[in-house]
Protein backbone atom coordinates (compact mmCIF):
# COMPACT_ATOMS: atom_id res chain seq x y z
CA UNK A 1 0.00 0.00 0.00
CA UNK A 2 1.18 3.46 -0.78
CA UNK A 3 2.15 5.70 2.41
CA UNK A 4 0.11 7.72 1.02
CA UNK A 5 -2.96 6.30 1.15
CA UNK A 6 -4.01 6.93 4.36
CA UNK A 7 -3.27 10.70 3.56
CA UNK A 8 -5.86 10.66 0.95
CA UNK A 9 -8.44 8.89 2.72
CA UNK A 10 -8.13 11.51 5.44
CA UNK A 11 -8.25 14.29 3.27
CA UNK A 12 -11.55 12.52 0.99
CA UNK A 13 -13.00 12.40 4.30
CA UNK A 14 -12.76 15.70 5.22
CA UNK A 15 -13.57 17.08 2.06
CA UNK A 16 -16.60 14.80 2.17
CA UNK A 17 -17.71 16.22 5.98
CA UNK A 18 -16.67 20.02 4.74
CA UNK A 19 -19.16 19.30 1.82
CA UNK A 20 -21.80 18.31 4.11
CA UNK A 21 -21.32 21.23 6.48
CA UNK A 22 -21.29 23.32 4.13
CA UNK A 23 -24.97 22.50 2.80
CA UNK A 24 -28.80 23.71 3.96
CA UNK A 25 -29.26 21.60 7.24
CA UNK A 26 -32.79 20.23 6.18
CA UNK A 27 -33.79 19.39 9.99
CA UNK A 28 -33.05 22.68 10.98
CA UNK A 29 -35.05 24.39 7.84
CA UNK A 30 -37.98 22.24 9.66
CA UNK A 31 -37.18 22.75 13.05
CA UNK A 32 -37.43 18.89 13.35
CA UNK A 33 -34.41 17.01 15.24
CA UNK A 34 -32.73 14.48 13.25
CA UNK A 35 -34.26 11.52 15.19
CA UNK A 36 -37.80 13.36 14.48
CA UNK A 37 -40.49 10.80 12.24
CA UNK A 38 -42.20 10.29 9.34
CA UNK A 39 -45.30 12.35 10.59
CA UNK A 40 -43.16 15.23 12.83
CA UNK A 41 -41.53 15.84 9.39
CA UNK A 42 -45.15 16.04 7.45
CA UNK A 43 -46.46 18.35 10.40
CA UNK A 44 -43.90 20.91 10.33
CA UNK A 45 -43.71 20.83 6.38
CA UNK A 46 -47.44 21.55 6.72
CA UNK A 47 -47.16 24.44 9.02
CA UNK A 48 -44.19 26.43 7.22
CA UNK A 49 -45.37 25.58 3.64
CA UNK A 50 -48.56 27.09 4.76
CA UNK A 51 -47.29 30.10 6.38
CA UNK A 52 -44.64 30.83 3.69
CA UNK A 53 -46.68 29.82 0.66
CA UNK A 54 -46.79 32.93 -1.77
CA UNK A 55 -50.79 32.99 -1.97
CA UNK A 56 -50.73 34.47 1.95
CA UNK A 57 -46.96 36.04 2.04
CA UNK A 58 -45.93 38.02 -1.04
CA UNK A 59 -42.37 38.94 0.48
CA UNK A 60 -39.45 37.40 -1.68
CA UNK A 61 -37.78 36.36 1.17
CA UNK A 62 -41.26 34.17 2.24
CA UNK A 63 -41.06 32.80 -1.40
CA UNK A 64 -37.55 31.93 -0.97
CA UNK A 65 -38.29 30.11 2.43
CA UNK A 66 -41.29 28.29 0.81
CA UNK A 67 -38.62 26.99 -1.52
CA UNK A 68 -35.94 25.86 1.00
CA UNK A 69 -38.48 24.07 2.53
CA UNK A 70 -40.69 22.52 0.06
CA UNK A 71 -36.33 20.58 -0.39
CA UNK A 72 -36.04 20.01 2.46
CA UNK A 73 -39.23 18.41 2.78
CA UNK A 74 -38.74 16.76 -0.24
CA UNK A 75 -35.64 15.40 0.42
CA UNK A 76 -36.66 14.33 4.25
CA UNK A 77 -40.07 12.31 3.15
CA UNK A 78 -38.42 10.01 0.98
CA UNK A 79 -36.52 7.13 2.77
CA UNK A 80 -34.18 6.24 0.25
CA UNK A 81 -33.05 10.66 0.15
CA UNK A 82 -32.93 10.64 3.96
CA UNK A 83 -30.50 7.70 3.73
CA UNK A 84 -28.15 9.41 1.35
CA UNK A 85 -28.36 12.75 3.27
CA UNK A 86 -27.92 11.51 6.19
CA UNK A 87 -24.92 10.20 5.17
CA UNK A 88 -23.59 12.34 2.97
CA UNK A 89 -25.67 15.65 3.40
CA UNK A 90 -26.67 17.82 0.49
CA UNK A 91 -23.59 17.00 -2.33
CA UNK A 92 -24.78 13.13 -2.01
CA UNK A 93 -27.86 14.46 -2.55
CA UNK A 94 -26.74 16.57 -5.89
CA UNK A 95 -24.61 13.65 -6.86
CA UNK A 96 -28.11 10.92 -7.41
CA UNK A 97 -29.55 14.13 -8.74
CA UNK A 98 -26.75 14.13 -11.38
CA UNK A 99 -27.65 10.42 -12.23
CA UNK A 100 -31.46 10.90 -13.00
CA UNK A 101 -33.25 12.32 -9.54
CA UNK A 102 -33.56 15.81 -8.60
CA UNK A 103 -36.04 18.43 -6.38
CA UNK A 104 -39.27 18.49 -8.09
CA UNK A 105 -41.41 21.31 -8.16
CA UNK A 106 -42.24 22.79 -4.65
CA UNK A 107 -45.77 23.14 -5.17
CA UNK A 108 -46.17 20.19 -6.74
CA UNK A 109 -44.08 18.70 -3.50
CA UNK A 110 -47.18 21.32 -1.93
CA UNK A 111 -49.80 19.34 -3.40
CA UNK A 112 -48.68 15.82 -2.61
CA UNK A 113 -48.20 16.60 0.90
CA UNK A 114 -51.53 17.73 1.40
CA UNK A 115 -53.08 15.37 -0.43
CA UNK A 116 -53.81 16.84 -3.97
CA UNK A 117 -51.42 15.74 -6.29
CA UNK A 118 -53.34 12.62 -7.46
CA UNK A 119 -56.86 12.37 -8.50
CA UNK A 120 -58.59 11.09 -5.25
CA UNK A 121 -61.58 12.54 -4.01
CA UNK A 122 -61.52 16.58 -2.83
CA UNK A 123 -62.71 18.52 -0.25
CA UNK A 124 -65.36 20.84 -1.89
CA UNK A 125 -64.85 24.23 -3.35
CA UNK A 126 -65.52 27.24 -1.08
CA UNK A 127 -66.73 30.33 -3.47
CA UNK A 128 -66.46 33.94 -2.60
CA UNK A 129 -67.59 37.21 -4.42
CA UNK A 130 -65.37 40.24 -4.16
CA UNK A 131 -66.33 43.67 -5.26
CA UNK A 132 -63.09 45.73 -5.70
CA UNK A 133 -62.31 49.65 -6.89
CA UNK A 134 -62.51 50.39 -10.47
CA UNK A 135 -59.03 52.04 -9.94
CA UNK A 136 -57.79 48.99 -8.28
CA UNK A 137 -58.91 47.25 -11.70
CA UNK A 138 -57.39 50.25 -13.55
CA UNK A 139 -54.14 50.44 -12.48
CA UNK A 140 -53.52 46.98 -10.79
CA UNK A 141 -53.45 46.01 -7.20
CA UNK A 142 -52.37 43.56 -4.25
CA UNK A 143 -55.34 43.07 -1.30
CA UNK A 144 -55.12 41.07 1.33
CA UNK A 145 -58.50 39.19 2.88
CA UNK A 146 -59.37 36.85 5.34
CA UNK A 147 -61.07 33.59 4.74
CA UNK A 148 -62.99 31.62 7.94
CA UNK A 149 -62.11 27.85 7.29
CA UNK A 150 -61.66 24.70 8.59
CA UNK A 151 -58.28 23.48 9.43
CA UNK A 152 -56.55 20.17 10.89
CA UNK A 153 -55.45 20.39 14.58
CA UNK A 154 -52.35 20.83 14.47
CA UNK A 155 -51.75 20.06 18.17
CA UNK A 156 -52.78 16.45 17.09
CA UNK A 157 -51.89 16.40 13.55
CA UNK A 158 -55.83 15.78 12.87
CA UNK A 159 -55.54 12.04 14.52
CA UNK A 160 -57.77 13.97 17.78
CA UNK A 161 -56.17 11.96 20.15
CA UNK A 162 -53.77 13.10 22.51
CA UNK A 163 -50.94 11.34 21.87
CA UNK A 164 -50.14 8.55 19.91
CA UNK A 165 -50.38 6.17 22.40
CA UNK A 166 -54.15 7.14 23.29
CA UNK A 167 -54.97 5.41 19.78
CA UNK A 168 -55.70 1.91 19.76
CA UNK A 169 -57.53 -0.51 18.43
CA UNK A 170 -61.61 -0.68 18.73
CA UNK A 171 -62.94 -3.27 21.03
CA UNK A 172 -65.43 -4.27 19.09
CA UNK A 173 -64.13 -4.70 15.57
CA UNK A 174 -60.69 -5.72 16.88
CA UNK A 175 -59.02 -2.94 14.47
CA UNK A 176 -61.24 -4.15 11.42
CA UNK A 177 -63.38 -1.41 11.02
CA UNK A 178 -66.22 -3.73 10.36
CA UNK A 179 -68.45 -6.18 11.82
CA UNK A 180 -70.77 -9.25 11.25
CA UNK A 181 -73.76 -8.88 12.49
CA UNK A 182 -76.90 -12.16 13.28
CA UNK A 183 -80.08 -11.72 12.67
CA UNK A 184 -83.08 -14.09 13.00
CA UNK A 185 -85.38 -14.15 9.66
CA UNK A 186 -87.33 -16.69 11.20
CA UNK A 187 -87.21 -19.98 13.29
CA UNK A 188 -83.88 -21.73 12.48
CA UNK A 189 -83.36 -19.28 9.92
CA UNK A 190 -80.18 -16.41 9.97
CA UNK A 191 -78.59 -13.95 8.02
CA UNK A 192 -75.16 -13.07 8.72
CA UNK A 193 -74.67 -9.19 7.54
CA UNK A 194 -71.55 -6.98 7.73
CA UNK A 195 -71.66 -3.75 8.42
CA UNK A 196 -69.44 -0.61 9.47
CA UNK A 197 -68.72 -1.00 13.27
CA UNK A 198 -70.82 2.06 14.71
CA UNK A 199 -68.74 2.24 18.20
CA UNK A 200 -65.49 3.36 15.98
CA UNK A 201 -67.13 5.00 12.97
CA UNK A 202 -65.21 2.54 10.75
CA UNK A 203 -61.80 3.17 11.40
CA UNK A 204 -60.87 0.56 13.43
CA UNK A 205 -59.50 3.04 16.08
CA UNK A 206 -60.46 4.10 19.28
CA UNK A 207 -59.40 7.32 20.73
CA UNK A 208 -58.56 6.80 25.10
CA UNK A 209 -57.60 10.63 25.43
CA UNK A 210 -58.96 13.07 23.21
CA UNK A 211 -57.30 16.48 21.90
CA UNK A 212 -57.03 19.36 24.14
CA UNK A 213 -57.11 21.57 21.34
CA UNK A 214 -59.61 20.30 19.00
CA UNK A 215 -61.13 17.71 21.52
CA UNK A 216 -61.38 14.72 19.15
CA UNK A 217 -62.65 16.73 16.46
CA UNK A 218 -59.27 16.36 14.74
CA UNK A 219 -60.44 19.59 13.53
CA UNK A 220 -60.38 23.81 14.26
CA UNK A 221 -61.94 26.49 13.15
CA UNK A 222 -59.51 29.13 11.82
CA UNK A 223 -59.07 32.17 9.69
CA UNK A 224 -56.48 32.38 7.12
CA UNK A 225 -55.40 34.99 5.23
CA UNK A 226 -54.76 35.41 1.80
CA UNK A 227 -53.93 37.76 -0.63
CA UNK A 228 -55.52 38.72 -3.94
CA UNK A 229 -53.57 40.28 -6.43
CA UNK A 230 -55.64 42.49 -9.51
CA UNK A 231 -54.16 42.28 -13.16
CA UNK A 232 -55.23 45.83 -14.63
CA UNK A 233 -57.58 45.52 -17.16
CA UNK A 234 -58.96 42.43 -15.39
CA UNK A 235 -62.43 41.05 -16.81
CA UNK A 236 -65.28 41.20 -14.86
CA UNK A 237 -66.37 38.15 -13.09
CA UNK A 238 -62.69 36.74 -13.27
CA UNK A 239 -61.95 33.87 -11.21
CA UNK A 240 -58.89 33.84 -9.33
CA UNK A 241 -57.92 30.17 -7.77
CA UNK A 242 -56.18 29.73 -4.45
CA UNK A 243 -55.64 26.18 -4.55
CA UNK A 244 -56.06 24.41 -1.66
CA UNK A 245 -57.27 26.85 0.96
CA UNK A 246 -60.90 25.69 1.32
CA UNK A 247 -61.95 23.52 4.64
CA UNK A 248 -59.21 21.39 5.46
CA UNK A 249 -60.08 17.55 6.24
CA UNK A 250 -57.81 14.72 7.66
CA UNK A 251 -59.68 12.27 5.13
CA UNK A 252 -59.85 14.34 2.23
CA UNK A 253 -57.73 16.54 0.30
CA UNK A 254 -59.03 20.39 0.94
CA UNK A 255 -60.71 21.83 -2.23
CA UNK A 256 -59.58 24.98 -3.39
CA UNK A 257 -60.77 28.73 -2.83
CA UNK A 258 -62.03 30.67 -6.13
CA UNK A 259 -62.54 34.04 -5.97
CA UNK A 260 -64.71 35.99 -8.47
CA UNK A 261 -63.65 39.48 -8.70
CA UNK A 262 -66.84 42.29 -9.75
CA UNK A 263 -66.22 45.88 -9.84
CA UNK A 264 -67.43 47.83 -7.24
CA UNK A 265 -70.25 50.19 -8.60
CA UNK A 266 -70.33 54.03 -7.00
CA UNK A 267 -73.05 56.42 -7.24
CA UNK A 268 -72.26 58.89 -9.54
CA UNK A 269 -68.73 57.14 -10.64
CA UNK A 270 -67.68 55.50 -13.79
CA UNK A 271 -69.39 52.32 -14.83
CA UNK A 272 -67.64 49.70 -16.79
CA UNK A 273 -68.46 47.43 -19.69
CA UNK A 274 -65.48 45.07 -20.61
CA UNK A 275 -62.53 47.75 -21.60
CA UNK A 276 -64.90 50.82 -22.03
CA UNK A 277 -66.04 52.85 -19.43
CA UNK A 278 -69.10 55.31 -19.29
CA UNK A 279 -69.90 58.20 -17.34
CA UNK A 280 -72.34 61.05 -16.87
CA UNK A 281 -72.34 64.39 -17.16
CA UNK A 282 -74.68 67.18 -16.37
CA UNK A 283 -74.59 70.43 -18.43
CA UNK A 284 -76.44 74.18 -17.64
CA UNK A 285 -78.70 75.57 -20.10
CA UNK A 286 -75.85 77.96 -21.07
CA UNK A 287 -73.12 74.97 -21.54
CA UNK A 288 -76.06 73.32 -23.88
CA UNK A 289 -76.65 75.75 -26.13
CA UNK A 290 -73.21 77.83 -26.30
CA UNK A 291 -70.24 75.31 -25.79
CA UNK A 292 -68.27 74.46 -22.16
CA UNK A 293 -64.91 73.01 -21.20
CA UNK A 294 -64.77 70.58 -18.11
CA UNK A 295 -62.13 68.35 -16.82
CA UNK A 296 -62.99 65.00 -15.11
CA UNK A 297 -60.55 63.06 -12.84
CA UNK A 298 -59.41 59.65 -14.57
CA UNK A 299 -59.10 56.17 -12.57
CA UNK A 300 -55.35 57.02 -12.12
CA UNK A 301 -55.84 61.02 -10.77
CA UNK A 302 -54.59 62.30 -14.65
CA UNK A 303 -57.23 65.03 -15.94
CA UNK A 304 -59.41 64.16 -18.72
CA UNK A 305 -60.93 66.97 -20.38
CA UNK A 306 -64.24 67.12 -21.90
CA UNK A 307 -65.10 69.97 -24.06
CA UNK A 308 -67.82 70.68 -27.62
CA UNK A 309 -67.92 74.12 -29.08
CA UNK A 310 -71.41 73.99 -30.60
CA UNK A 311 -75.01 72.85 -29.36
CA UNK A 312 -75.19 69.61 -26.97
CA UNK A 313 -78.46 68.02 -27.25
CA UNK A 314 -79.45 66.24 -24.26
CA UNK A 315 -78.79 62.22 -24.28
CA UNK A 316 -76.00 62.82 -26.73
CA UNK A 317 -73.08 60.83 -25.99
CA UNK A 318 -69.12 61.73 -26.79
CA UNK A 319 -66.62 59.12 -27.22
CA UNK A 320 -63.25 59.93 -25.88
CA UNK A 321 -60.73 57.53 -27.57
CA UNK A 322 -58.19 55.87 -25.42
CA UNK A 323 -59.61 57.07 -21.76
CA UNK A 324 -60.94 53.82 -20.96
CA UNK A 325 -59.69 50.34 -19.06
CA UNK A 326 -56.24 49.15 -19.90
CA UNK A 327 -57.11 46.00 -22.57
CA UNK A 328 -56.65 42.58 -20.50
CA UNK A 329 -53.37 41.51 -21.20
CA UNK A 330 -52.74 43.35 -24.14
CA UNK A 331 -51.43 46.80 -24.94
CA UNK A 332 -53.94 50.11 -25.40
CA UNK A 333 -57.20 50.85 -23.62
CA UNK A 334 -60.52 51.06 -24.58
CA UNK A 335 -62.69 53.98 -25.07
CA UNK A 336 -64.94 56.32 -22.48
CA UNK A 337 -67.92 57.30 -23.27
CA UNK A 338 -69.76 60.47 -22.17
CA UNK A 339 -73.71 60.71 -21.80
CA UNK A 340 -74.52 64.70 -21.35
CA UNK A 341 -77.86 65.76 -19.43
CA UNK A 342 -78.75 69.33 -19.37
CA UNK A 343 -80.39 70.76 -15.90
CA UNK A 344 -83.17 73.39 -16.42
CA UNK A 345 -83.28 76.47 -13.89
CA UNK A 346 -86.17 75.89 -11.58
CA UNK A 347 -86.92 79.73 -11.81
CA UNK A 348 -85.64 82.64 -14.23
CA UNK A 349 -86.20 86.31 -13.84
CA UNK A 350 -88.34 88.51 -15.82
CA UNK A 351 -85.43 90.27 -17.61
CA UNK A 352 -84.25 87.04 -18.44
CA UNK A 353 -87.61 85.84 -19.95
CA UNK A 354 -88.28 89.08 -22.03
CA UNK A 355 -84.39 88.37 -23.36
CA UNK A 356 -84.98 84.79 -24.28
CA UNK A 357 -88.78 85.84 -25.73
CA UNK A 358 -86.72 87.93 -27.86
CA UNK A 359 -83.54 85.43 -28.62
CA UNK A 360 -86.71 82.57 -29.51
CA UNK A 361 -89.27 85.25 -31.13
CA UNK A 362 -91.49 83.16 -28.67
CA UNK A 363 -94.55 84.67 -27.18
CA UNK A 364 -96.43 81.89 -25.03
CA UNK A 365 -99.44 84.39 -24.09
CA UNK A 366 -100.03 85.17 -28.20
CA UNK A 367 -99.29 81.59 -29.92
CA UNK A 368 -101.66 79.02 -29.30
CA UNK A 369 -100.25 74.95 -30.57
CA UNK A 370 -102.86 72.80 -31.69
CA UNK A 371 -102.11 68.90 -31.49
CA UNK A 372 -103.70 66.55 -33.80
CA UNK A 373 -104.79 63.49 -32.20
Amino acid sequence: MSPLAPLLRILLLLGLVCSVLAGADFYKVLGVKRSATDAEIKKSYRKLSKKYHPDKNPDEAAKAKFLEVGHAYEALSDPESRKIYDRFGEEGLKQQQGQGGGFHDPFDVFRNAFGGGNQQRRGQNMIAEMEVDLESIYKGDTMTFSIAHKAICESCDGTGARSEKDIVDCPVCEGRGIRLVRHQLGPGIFQQVQMHCDVCGGRGRKIKHVCSECKGHRIVQTTSELILHIDRGMPEGAEVLFEGEADESPDLPAGDVIVRVRSRRKEGGFVRKESNLYWQETLTVAEALLGFKRTVMGLDGHEIVLSRSGVTQPGFVQTVKGEGLPVYHESGHGDLFVEYSVVLPSTISSSARSSLQSVFNYHPDETTKHTEL
